[in-house]
């Protein structure tokens, strides 16, 4: 399959997905901090669109826009001649671009420096700790596909 079909088919699962993730996630937050309300978005929202629904319905598009911003740019891991330096530099850079916006426009961050870097922060560290968890968990995919092979080979060169 061409980058470009793949493109638009990341793009359109991305869309759904992005919507589940982040109602998963409102789910999660109320059962954390609302003492068993549901808290469908930030109060500041309501306020801002003139109603819940209006709010709710901006967020779930902003989290489908997010979701096709990750699904889609994930075709960068699979760029060969880049380094997973810059496959990790490029994919941040575009993930960013998205997250930083939709986070302001759904009052997921304080909308002033403070709370934009601290969001940032905390964006950058969860990217981190992800990236981490998944390049840790490729290489000992790699180490066992490797020696699978060292021993395959070492049994033909027995025979």
């Amino acid at each position: 399959m061409n980058r470009k079909k793949k493109l638009i088919l990341r793009s359109l699962l991305g869309f759904p997905i992005g919507i589940a993730i982040g109602y998963i996630i409102t789910i999660i937050i109320s059962l954390i901090w609302a003492n068993g309300d549901y808290i469908s978005c930030e109060p500041e929202l309501f306020r801002t669109m003139g109603s819940e629904i209006r709010a709710v319905l901006l967020q779930t598009l902003l989290c489908g826009v997010l979701g096709i911003g990750f699904s889609a740019s994930s075709l960068i891991w699979e760029i060969e001649s880049w380094s997973v330096i810059k496959q990790t530099c490029v994919y941040f850079g575009i993930v960013s671009v998205i997250m930083m916006p939709v986070a302001y426009f759904s009052y997921w961050m304080e909308h002033s420096i403070i709370g934009f870097l601290r969001y940032f922060g905390i964006f950058l560290l969860i990217f981190l700790i992800i990236w981490c968890i998944l390049f840790f968990t490729g290489m000992c995919t790699v180490k066992r596909m490797n020696d699978g092979l060292h021993q395959t080979k070492h049994r033909q060169n027995r025979k």
